[in-house]
């Protein structure tokens, strides 16, 4: 397989709900468990599915809020899209993704009018330069599952609780398709919490993510994800891994995971 994700069907119905259905392969498989998916890839089959939702030439995506429900099966899965809040300048998507007779993700994602701002932009997140020389992290693979021997990872400038960390694959979201920039880094952006663990494995505390939320100041370009990356533990059981978002352009964007801590 050279992809996460195999398309069985889609359908669309009278209210204009788009419905796909699809097969997950061996690279999109968890780390957490594995009979699961990751909630990389995760996210990049919805943000595929989001891409050709109603396409509009005047807006684009400018924040992805996903809400795990419970553990996203392999196999067999539907992703529901629909409308739930339309507009000229803005409009509110929400997406379901339905495995074993079980919601497993909401997501929910404003669609935003674009203007020409180029008068007033300017950003404080910093360029973190390339990744072309960096040498390959190979520790990443401390992660057992499909999604994570799927990526290429490089740095230089990591530790625990901080780092910066370059991804990348060369698979296709949905096989047969060509798989477009902005899919594919957004379908690496949950890897963020595994990449800085405040913690030497073997881990004596797990600590998964309980949503993703991605906030987008410009369509990121290239097929390299840099993550400049924060993970925080509180006192009372609650994480958050927050992190910049970059291509080889600049920055892009910021994310954010809430994190359930656990004794394992």
């Amino acid at each position: 397989m050279s992809s996460y994700y195999q398309l069985l069907n889609r359908t669309v119905d009278e209210q204009g709900v788009v419905t796909a259905h699809y097969q997950s392969t061996i690279h999109a498989q968890g780390a957490w468990n594995e009979h699961e998916q990751h909630m990389a890839p995760a996210t990049g089959i919805i943000c595929a599915e989001l891409e050709r939702f109603s396409p509009r030439d005047d807006v684009r995506i400018g924040r992805i809020s996903l809400d795990i429900f419970g553990l996203i099966a392999a196999g067999e899965f539907s992703i529901r899209t629909k409308v739930i809040r339309g507009g000229k300048t803005i409009e509110l998507l929400e997406s379901e993704m339905i495995a074993q007779g079980k919601i497993c993700i909401v997501a929910r994602t404003w669609r935003m009018m674009t203007n020409n701002s180029q008068n007033v932009a300017g950003l404080e997140d910093q360029n973190i330069g390339t990744p072309e020389n960096l040498p390959i992290w190979q520790e990443i693979r401390q992660w057992p599952g499909g999604y994570i021997q799927s990526i290429e990872a490089r740095t230089e400038q990591r530790r625990q609780g901080a780092g910066i960390v370059w991804l990348s694959n060369a698979l296709d979201m949905v096989e047969g398709q060509k798989t477009t920039d902005f899919v594919k880094l957004m379908g690496m952006v949950d890897t963020a919490n595994g990449i800085v663990a405040r913690q030497k494995p073997p881990f004596k505390w797990g600590f998964p993510n309980l949503d993703l939320q991605i906030h987008l100041y410009r369509l990121p370009q290239g097929k390299w994800l840099g993550l400049e990356t924060v993970q925080q533990y509180g006192e009372d059981g609650i994480g958050l891994t927050s992190s910049v978002l970059h291509d080889v352009h600049g920055p892009f964007g910021r994310s954010e995971q809430i994190l359930t801590l656990r004794p394992m």
